[in-house]
């Protein structure tokens, strides 16, 4: 696995060097106890909001499409004129499975060579992974972020242990996953089942997809839980900032 590459090999690789974003927050946060996590409070401010800030800042960003449920369409839009989000330039509703919503956000980039696609729930992120997944993707064309696998992992079935994996195999995979726009585009093309992350689509494709070192804290907000450990998360990095000022 090869880090901080030559990011210049990124726009040789492509007719088009724009990098566009596909921001999806469409999901119904059943688990949040009828509170809709992307727009719940985060130390103070939409959840939603510390995810698109990065990528507003994030000088590898192009565009952002942002994909949001129906019902919050006009809060969404709202939130993106009140916070100034220039690089934002379409936000549509999401579809009913996440691979729907991804697919209306595909739909509408323009002129883009490479896509970066985010969960909205992710609000950890930084400008440093996303650039380090293009820089990936310019070797195969497909890269995701991603952890090794702390705990060992047990096969269980009916309450049996099956088999155990071998640990140093597994990886957490998280978001940004980042493509070449015309292999994403062609993948999604595809017919297939249910997946629950865009790089399940690329593989059925028969395309390498590299992954690189993500981070720990880059954690999916689905529970309260979650949204306390963000607020932790989110508190400690402007401290260290400041502290590095």
């Amino acid at each position: 696995m090869r880090q901080g590459s030559d990011s210049t090999s990124l726009f040789e690789s492509s007719a088009s060097p724009l990098v566009g974003a596909v921001i999806v927050a469409a999901g119904s946060s059943r688990r949040m106890g009828g509170v809709d996590k992307l727009f719940a409070s985060l130390d103070g401010r939409p959840l939603l909001a510390w995810t698109m800030e990065v990528f507003q800042n994030c000088q590898a960003i192009h565009q952002v499409i942002l994909v949001v449920s129906e019902q919050r369409l006009g809060a969404a839009r709202h939130l993106a004129e009140q916070q100034g989000w220039s690089k934002v330039k379409q936000i549509c509703a999401g579809g009913e499975r996440r691979q729907d919503s991804v697919a209306q956000g595909l739909s509408r980039l323009s002129d883009c060579g490479w896509v970066v696609i985010h969960d909205g729930a992710r609000p950890c992120i930084t400008s440093d992974i996303i650039e380090r997944g293009l820089a990936e993707a310019a070797h195969t064309g497909a890269a995701v972020a991603a952890v090794p696998v702390k705990d060992t992992i047990k096969v269980v079935s009916e309450g049996l242990v099956q088999e155990t994996s071998n640990r140093q195999k597994l990886w957490v995979v998280q978001t940004p996953q980042v493509f070449r726009f015309d292999i994403i585009e062609r993948a999604y093309r595809q017919p297939a089942g249910e997946v629950t992350d865009d790089a399940s689509l690329v593989e059925k494709l028969g395309q390498e997809v590299r992954v690189y070192m993500g981070s720990y804290d880059n954690i999916k907000v689905t529970t309260r839980e979650d949204l306390a450990w963000a607020a932790l998360l989110l508190r400690n990095r402007g401290t260290h900032a400041r502290q590095g000022s």
